[in-house]
């Protein structure tokens, strides 16, 4: 089935934060909504999750079958409290037992339940809720004091993180004022049930509503240079993704208001691998790359420039694609499989350490931009099949992949020729920012990318990098669309030209 393909192993995770401490370690885990109209089976979504060797899961209610589901799995499980039940709750002590009976008792220990989220983003989505939320956290957590069981189920509420004012720099955030009622008692719950602050955190909005002001590269925690990397001047920390912003804004947030030692684990966090037409960076590359690289960053155990080495366990956003949800294309399109248990995209995530084996880096192709300039990519190719050694015989034509006949698809195959060949090395797509990083194979008929597997060439170990924005390419022109004798009068020249400067 492909619940056992190359995402396997993807999320293993480890311990649960329970304190502000550099000792814990950091967890992936994943978020299961059912707004599927094909939703699988309890049965067969425990069965994704074993073969993908997921060890934490958010669910957004208690549905009894899927508790039943994950008995005796050893996933820990955190449980939630539905935004339409928290009325009930947090006006009466007893409801709130009856409902920690029902949904906690009666499944622990088999299901490993661990936390009881009350709610969800309930300060900006049910502002009318909000004096009860505190009520209703405090029932629970007698229920299970009662039960014996508060040491192991913790209880907190998800907050968007737009509860959040003036978020850069971090140093200088704090939560809207006029949650202070709110927020100053919650807090004190949670530092002294020894729980944690749960944020949602989505840097795609806030790349959304910045304007342009927001690069995307800083949003997708791609590589900055030093001089691109956001510095806070009061602290002089320096923030190279959106994310790490948003969950140091929250610590000083909380010490704006005096509480400095409660954690923080992100109840959510994704990328929409679709969206509208004017969405156009809600997509797979973009999923791909973003959570690619929150699993890396967040079980590699960076932490935050405020607290490095401090656990942000983090819950993607989402399991499944939720095609029934109301709103806009990328609404519904969040999910890493599709209700099938088909992956939506292969993640790439190499350098995420050893718990992470099955790494898929080797299904991620380098390719041309389509946007790019021509004359760009054109000398990017010349480069590629000359100085970078690549072997773009399979070019020529009434070759494999001559077809087709255009400088982008040339320059593809060359790129994704190099960037394999050079062990897909930071820096190896790039050729002056005409390519880019791809999960979609290019390959096409019988032309077989390197990334494939393909070996329509045959490599030449080499040291050289491809072009850098500090470097010019050859001004030999290798597209072999057009003149294979004056390729082979360029290769010439450009073998002669580099042994005479190694003569020299």
């Amino acid at each position: 089935m492909e619940i056992m393909s190359s995402m396997s192993l993807l999320l293993l995770s480890l311990l649960v934060t329970s304190a502000l401490s550099v000792n814990e370690e950091a967890f992936v885990g994943v978020n299961i909504g059912t707004d599927v109209s094909d939703m699988p089976s309890p049965t067969q979504v425990v069965a994704l999750l074993k073969a993908q060797q997921i060890r934490h899961v958010r669910l957004f209610d208690a549905d009894q079958a899927m508790l039943l589901a994950l008995a005796n799995t050893g996933i820990r499980v955190t449980v939630s409290v539905p935004n339409d039940q928290l009325l009930g709750i947090g006006q009466s002590n007893a409801t709130a037992a009856n409902w920690v009976s029902r949904n906690i008792l009666s499944h622990v220990p088999a299901t490993n339940i661990t936390a009881i989220a009350i709610g969800s983003e309930v300060l900006t989505t049910l502002p009318n809720a909000a004096p009860l939320l505190v009520s209703a956290m405090k029932f629970i957590h007698s229920a299970l004091v009662a039960a014996n069981l508060d040491s192991k189920i913790k209880v907190s509420t998800p907050h968007s993180s737009f509860i959040i004012l003036d978020s850069f720099p971090p140093s200088q955030a704090f939560f809207n004022r006029s949650l202070d009622p709110v927020m100053v008692p919650l807090l004190k719950f949670l530092l002294s049930t020894d729980s944690y602050l749960m944020l949602n955190v989505y840097p795609y909005y806030d790349y959304m509503k910045s304007n342009g002001l927001i690069p995307l590269d800083y949003a997708l925690f791609r590589p900055l240079p030093p001089n691109k990397e956001a510095v806070d001047p009061n602290t002089l920390l320096h923030y190279t993704n959106v994310f790490d912003a948003v969950v140091d804004a929250a610590y000083f947030s909380m010490s704006y208001l005096n509480f400095t030692n409660i954690p923080i684990v992100v109840t959510e966090s994704g990328w929409p691998s679709k969206g509208d037409s004017n969405e156009p960076d809600a997509s797979l590359d973009n999923a791909n790359t973003y959570n690619s690289n929150l699993i890396r960053h967040v079980l590699n155990n960076t932490g935050t420039p405020k607290h490095p080495g401090i656990a942000v366990s983090t819950y993607i956003y989402e399991l499944y694609n939720e095609d029934l949800r109301p709103g806009s294309i990328s609404e519904k399109n969040w999910g890493l499989f599709d209700s099938s248990g088909m992956q939506v995209y292969t993640l790439h995530l190499t350098g995420s350490g050893t718990v992470l084996v099955n790494d898929t880096t080797n299904q991620t192709f380098c390719v041309a931009k389509e946007n790019a300039e021509k004359k760009m990519v054109q000398a990017a190719l010349d480069w590629a099949c000359g100085p970078g050694k690549v072997d773009c015989t399979p070019l020529l034509q009434e070759n494999p992949c001559y077809e087709p006949n255009t400088v982008i698809a040339h320059a593809s195959y060359a790129f994704d020729a190099y960037y394999h060949k050079m062990g897909m090395a930071d820096g190896t797509c790039n050729f002056n920012g005409v390519a880019k990083v791809t999960t979609s194979d290019p390959s096409n008929g019988s032309c077989i990318y390197p990334g494939s597997g393909g070996r329509n060439g045959t490599y030449t170990n080499s040291s050289t990098l491809a072009p850098s924005s500090d470097s010019t390419a050859s001004g030999c022109h290798s597209h072999y669309s057009h003149d294979d004798v004056r390729t082979l009068l360029c290769s010439l020249v450009v073998g002669l030209t580099l042994w005479t400067a190694a003569s020299l």
